[in-house]
This record gives C-alpha cells, sequence and structure tokens, in this order.
C-alpha cells in the first residue's frame, strides 16, 4: 500500500501567514490512501459544513526505490507532480487547541489531490521552476522548492530514518504562502512551470 506523508510548515511565509512557529525539523503527518484523488478534469466531492476548506498546492514526489541510509533524493525519486493538501481549516484549528492529531482536518476523502506525474528532474533542476495553482482562471499560489525550509533531501532522510520509505510512496512536500478557500463550482488547475499537470471542478457537499 502507498503511504502518503505530508510535511507541514515548511515554507516561512505559509508558517506566517496561519500564525505557526517556523519548526526546527521536518514536521510530517499522514493521510489515508483514499484520500487520494487524480485531477483529470472529472469533478471531486469535498465535505461542506465544517467551516472553511482549504486549498494548499504543493510538489509532491514518488517514491521509486525503497530508501536505505545515505540515498540521494535524485536516487529515491523517479517521478513528480503537483498536488493540493485539502484542508479542513477550522477543524484543524480546534484540534490544535485540543492538542489533537490532524486527522479529521486533513484526511478527509479526496483531500490529497495530485495531478499527472511526470519524470523527476533531479533536484537542483526542480530548483529553476515554478509551481503554481489557478483557481476560476487565476493564479492563488505560486512557489518553488528552492524556498522550503527543508529540502527535499532532509525530508527523505528524515522520513527515511524514523518511518520508513517504500516503493510506491508519495511525498507531499510542503505549501507556500496564498492558501485559501475552496468553494463550490470552483474549477482547479495544477501546474508546473508552463505544464498543466490536471485539473478538477470541485463540488462541496451540502452546498
Amino acid at each position: 500500500m502507498t503511504n502518503i506523508y505530508c510535511v507541514g510548515r515548511n515554507y516561512a511565509l505559509h508558517a506566517k501567514e496561519l500564525q505557526n512557529d517556523i519548526p526546527t525539523a521536518p514536521f510530517l503527518f499522514l493521510k489515508p490512501t483514499h484520500a487520494l484523488v487524480c485531477a483529470d478534469d472529472q469533478e471531486i466531492v469535498l465535505p461542506g459544513g465544517k467551516g472553511d476548506l482549504h486549498y494548499e498546492a504543493e510538489l509532491v514526489i514518488h517514491i521509486g526505490k525503497a530508501y536505505e541510509k545515505g540515498m540521494t533524493v535524485d536516487e529515491v525519486v523517479d517521478q513528480m507532480t503537483i498536488g493540493i493538501d485539502f484542508t479542513l481549516r477550522d477543524v484543524q484549528t480546534a484540534c490544535k487547541k485540543q492538542g489533537k492529531p490532524w486527522l479529521q482536518a486533513k484526511g478527509f476523502k479526496h483531500s490529497a489531490l495530485i495531478g499527472t506525474f511526470i519524470p523527476f528532474p533531479g533536484m537542483e533542476e526542480c530548483k529553476k521552476t515554478f509551481f503554481s495553482l489557478e483557481k476560476n482562471d487565476q493564479t492563488v499560489q505560486s512557489g518553488c522548492i528552492k524556498d522550503m525550509i527543508f529540502t527535499l533531501q532532509e525530508i527523505i532522510d528524515f522520513t527515511g530514518l524514523h518511518f520508513g520509505i517504500e516503493k510506491g510512496d508519495l511525498i507531499f512536500t510542503g505549501t507556500p504562502e496564498g492558501v485559501g478557500a475552496v468553494r463550490n463550482g470552483d474549477t482547479l488547475r495544477l501546474f508546473w512551470g508552463d505544464q498543466e499537470l490536471g485539473s478538477s471542478h470541485v463540488r462541496v457537499k451540502g452546498e
């Protein structure tokens, strides 16, 4: 089975926009496998009636080889795409205040949207290209992994050491600033540079 790892607070400006402390080590959480959904120009259903529902666009890497200590990102990662870590923000805020895990805020069905995978060009090449999210034909998020707090190598090493990384695993590497609300009827498009990797039409259940 695929593990879906997610890195939280990996861009300083995003941490600041949500008034969170900047972490001193990679901050990871998991999504269940049924959270995964492909951005294949189809409708996705997301939960309504639970407060603000936010998009968080990020680079997603696909593991092509089981990790062993000392391996580089370029040895371990074979593909990549752009994805969205959907978040029930009000639920997450309540969980944080109560000291509870984020599963209810992050792990609901269709909360891990991914575009089409493309070959991984290498970590250094990835630093030269911006990824972005369009909502209703307007760019709402744009970022580049060169601005991450923890590099892809640091994320791989930390995850492999503490949890293990196997072939087929996915890692959502963190979102830049600019997160915002998703509403019923929105169309979302995922871009790597000028290349569109997927799109989805949002239906918020109950709206």
